[in-house]
């Protein structure tokens, strides 16, 4: 992977162990920027992409990869956390204008916070997340005007952003990308995407079901950016791949 010379700053990515916050790792890595990554186990239906990360942290060479225990009564009412039927053969997602029963209550907030907190014990307010506003599923806690009123409030919060000693920068490289540019950057810096997981109801050996919002987004990606998605695919799902 890509490593541009060393700033001596350092900076907290939330990993999930997909493609985009694995591009989000490998563009602060190229910035020089001393990456210390943070994964959440929540309850989630698969631990799959908690491996994922754990490759992908290794694979990038992260300082630190942390992977944070949080209690599964929070995070109810999700596809993603609860028995309730991952939405699946969806022309493009979100199409329908609402959002989606995959959405997890507050979530990125919830890992925000505890990005804010480890960065601020690692004296530095960059935090890099792998949201995007372009091709995306319709989550809330996505939109730009999110992060921003996120970062307003970081800075009001800590005690080294209010005395000016590490002011809070929510870092977004892949906020204003579709999901071919995603992809066409992180390749570009060398990111392996045979380590990345997306799929919201793989099956137990990995193997990405190809029809879920997740798996529609990433697949339209590659085939945009003219590049085939090294991930594995159940074959009865995509039998003309």
């Amino acid at each position: 992977m890509e490593v541009a010379d060393r700033t001596g700053r350092k900076a907290v990515v939330l990993l999930s162990g997909g493609l985009d916050s694995a591009t989000a790792l490998a563009i602060a890595a190229s910035e020089g920027y001393e990456t210390h990554a943070l994964s959440f186990r929540y309850g989630q239906r698969h631990e799959l992409e908690l491996d994922a990360a754990a490759e992908i942290a290794q694979a990038a060479g992260v300082n630190q990869h942390v992977v944070v225990d949080l209690d599964t009564r929070l995070f109810a009412g999700s596809a993603l956390t609860d028995q309730i039927d991952v939405p699946k053969g969806r022309a493009a997602a979100a199409a329908d204008g609402q959002i989606p029963v995959t959405y997890v209550p507050a979530r990125n907030t919830v890992f925000l916070a505890y990005a804010l907190a480890w960065a601020e014990s690692l004296h530095t307010g960059d935090i890099f997340i792998g949201v995007t506003a372009v091709d995306y599923s319709g989550y809330p806690d996505c939109r730009p005007e999110y992060i921003e009123a996120f970062e307003a409030m970081a800075n009001l919060a800590t005690k080294a952003a209010v005395e000016g000693e590490h002011p809070v920068t929510i870092r977004t490289p892949l906020l204003r990308l579709s999901k071919a540019q995603i992809i066409e950057r992180g390749t570009e810096l060398g990111v392996d995407y045979s380590l990345t997981r997306s799929c919201y109801d793989p099956a137990p050996d990995g193997a990405a079901c190809g029809v879920c919002d997740t798996c529609v987004l990433r697949l339209a990606g590659f085939a945009a950016s003219g590049l085939k998605d090294p991930a594995p695919y159940q074959p009865e799902a995509l039998p003309s791949r």
